[in-house]
């Protein structure tokens, strides 16, 4: 009797284990992309490039080609050459892409405005 009871226990956590990778699985193509730009910052502000405000744009092809359209909070920031760079890498790298290019545009310029409710508590702006 213990013994099949055990069996069951395991199989049931196997089950449950399998439910929960199906459902981490079962986010969109678009959300793992924003949970990877949550992990890009601006080195100057401790806040994440998504929450900021700098992301405008995630254009998704039908071959999986990704292509981000961002902005930085001015055209002379000090990291306009690497952070672009860092963001096509790193989308590049998430599972089920197949292809990442940044498009850099200073249309309309960022305001912090744009910044999301957490990022301007964040930095004291509420």
């Amino acid at each position: 009797m213990l013994w099949h009871s055990k069996r069951k226990h395991r199989a049931e956590m196997a089950e449950a284990t399998e439910n929960k990778e199906q459902v981490k699985d079962s986010r969109t193509l678009e959300e793992k992309i924003v949970d990877t730009l949550r992990t890009v910052y601006d080195p100057e502000i401790p806040v994440d490039i998504y929450e900021l405000g700098l992301i405008y744009k995630i254009n998704i092809d039908e071959n999986a080609g990704v292509e981000v359209v961002m902005t930085l909070t001015s055209p002379s920031c000090p990291v306009a050459e690497s952070l672009p760079l860092e963001v096509e890498e790193k989308v590049r790298r998430v599972e089920g892409v197949s292809a990442s290019i940044v498009t850099l545009t200073f249309d309309p310029p960022w305001e912090k405005e744009m910044m999301s409710e957490a990022a301007m508590v964040e930095l004291g702006f509420m």
